[in-house]
């Protein structure tokens, strides 16, 4: 095989392998932080507030990202990448900037970071031989491959090109 490429735009908030990430993602940390907070205060501003967090961040991705992530994806002899197409990545790049310079402006380095992590994971490759896990969901036509801790990717396939994707990551990973 050379190289098999595509472009797809997937609707954030309608596919539920990314609804599950970032229920993990986000809804786990800040549903407990609500209830630390609605526990140890006694008011339920605290919980409005996170609410309203979530709100306005749902709000900013359909604003900015038209609540759409915009990737692509290359599936080589060596591996797979997955990176953003170029519209979204010079997005990303903007919003990450400013979260670096607005965290170090405001003395907080923790939104710093984050920024500076939220940059390093615009292309993500992942070698065939660290793939440990592999499932297949033809419904929502999404290949989830895992690797170590941290080397995860979700191929979101077009419906015509499913079945072969799926044939050449088993032909990659034995499974």
């Amino acid at each position: 095989m050379n190289e098999m490429q595509w472009q797809i735009s997937v609707p954030i908030f309608k596919n539920t392998v990314i609804v599950k990430q970032l229920g993990l993602a986000v809804c786990i940390p800040f549903g407990l932080a609500a209830l630390v907070i609605g526990f140890t205060s006694g008011k339920l501003y605290g919980l409005g507030l996170v609410a309203a967090l979530l709100f306005f961040t749902f709000i900013f991705v359909m604003a900015v990202y038209r609540g759409k992530y915009e990737a692509e994806f290359v599936l080589s002899d060596k591996g797979v990448i997955c990176r953003y197409q170029a519209k979204q990545a010079k997005k990303n790049r903007i919003v990450n900037a400013l979260t670096v310079a607005l965290g170090l402006l405001s003395g907080k380095p923790t939104a710093a970071g984050a920024g500076i992590s939220a940059q390093s994971r615009q292309a993500v490759f992942l070698k065939w031989s660290r793939v440990r896990k592999v499932k297949y969901s033809p419904k929502s036509r999404t290949i989830l491959l895992r690797g170590g801790f941290s080397e995860n990717i979700a191929l979101f396939c077009p419906a015509e090109r499913y079945l072969l994707i799926a044939q050449e990551v088993m032909r990659h990973t034995k499974r």
